[in-house]
């Protein structure tokens, strides 16, 4: 103020004793500022958007010149009221007017934050890199998140502006948090549970997944408390998230495809010809329908059984929904071409040998 003032003395002495005025200058000082301020960041905008790809920093930019703009103004209307001394014997009046300059600013630079941080998660959540952990189906988790931390945030600036003291807040804040942390124990470790599966992503919605407890289905919806999925039957299970997070997880769908391997076991009789019976099973893979023909389907003979010759005919379905019906046609028809080419199905047959009878035994 002391620089300004004596500009004011050197070049216009005539309104050097007219405070009214002074600040008036001030004030248009502070816009002309503004204006600069602006200027510069549009040709910043102008030269960055040519040398860079990346459309986060335009937008950062563009969002940028109404906060900037406002606060220098704002700014500069502080500084008028303040040299103007039109409200220096009502010192409440310009603590009031001061809070509610700052308000303002506060709410300008609040909704700079929120659209920034939407439109890169947004852009984050879009993008091809390979390492993702913000995805189409956690941005509302990330996003909701970043509104609460940079609410929060405000709301604290808004009552640090009004000179409101929060120490007393804080202490009782943290003494409730703390009853509720015992009392809400498992809904927070379901909380917990539901942010690092959505942000490590071991399953992701329509992906068919099986619990270490034997459940298996599809998965149709993830949530910050509790994961579902349907199953076969049509049953939709729902589970909580503290108990996903400490189980182990199959999922079928992971992986470079979605396609799913069926393994048809069959066994033969002892004496069949081995080249036969594998002829026979590739025969019935490649006349299946809803079988992929990459991979192929293969044969395996895989032991020598109890009772017979064990075979395994692996074949591989699109989706893992199809497992159950392509393996009952697998099976019908494995059966249907054995009985056709006489190909002997074993089953378990035991030989008991009686050394010697009883002499009161009689047969008729």
């Amino acid at each position: 103020m002391e620089w300004m003032q004596a500009i004011i003395q050197e070049y216009l002495p005539f309104i050097s004793e007219d405070r009214l005025i002074q600040s008036s200058l001030i004030f248009f000082f502070g816009a002309v500022v503004a204006t600069i301020v602006i200027f510069v960041i549009q040709r910043i905008q102008i030269i960055g958007t040519k040398r860079t790809n990346n459309p986060v920093d335009d937008h950062i930019l563009e969002v940028l010149k109404r906060p900037v703009r406002n606060s220098i103004i704002i700014i500069g209307t502080r500084l008028a009221i303040g040299h103007s001394q039109l409200l220096e014997k009502d010192s409440l009046y310009l603590e009031i007017i001061e809070s509610i300059l700052l308000t303002i600013v506060i709410f300008y630079w609040f909704r700079f934050v929120i659209n920034v941080s939407h439109y890169v998660l947004n852009y984050l959540s879009h993008s091809n890199r390979k390492v993702k952990i913000v995805q189409k189906h956690t941005l509302p988790l990330f996003d909701n998140l970043a509104a609460i931390i940079f609410y929060a945030m405000g709301i604290y600036f808004l009552l640090i502006a009004w000179n409101i003291d929060i120490s007393a807040w804080l202490a009782s804040a943290g003494i409730l948090g703390l009853a509720l942390s015992f009392a809400a124990k498992d809904t927070l470790a379901n909380l917990f549970a539901g942010v690092f599966i959505l942000a490590d992503s071991p399953y992701k919605l329509g992906d068919y997944i099986v619990l270490d407890s034997g459940e298996r289905g599809e998965v149709t919806h993830i949530g910050i408390r509790s994961t579902r999925i349907l199953t076969r039957s049509d049953v939709e299970i729902t589970i909580p998230n503290a108990i996903m997070g400490n189980t182990k997880i199959t999922n079928e769908t992971a992986g470079p495809h979605k396609k799913y391997r069926i393994r048809i076991q069959i066994a033969c009789a002892y004496g069949e010809d081995v080249a036969r019976v594998r002829k026979a099973l590739m025969e019935i893979a490649e006349a299946a329908e809803n079988i992929e023909k990459s991979p192929e389907p293969r044969v395996r003979f895989r032991t020598f059984g109890d009772s017979g010759l064990n075979f395994e005919l692996l074949c591989w379905v699109s989706e893992p929904v199809l497992r159950g019906r392509v393996s009952d046609s697998l099976n019908e028809a494995v059966y249907n071409k054995f009985l056709e080419q006489k190909i002997e199905i074993p089953f378990p047959q035991r030989d008991v040998n009686i050394r010697s009878m009883p002499n009161n035994f009689k047969t008729e």
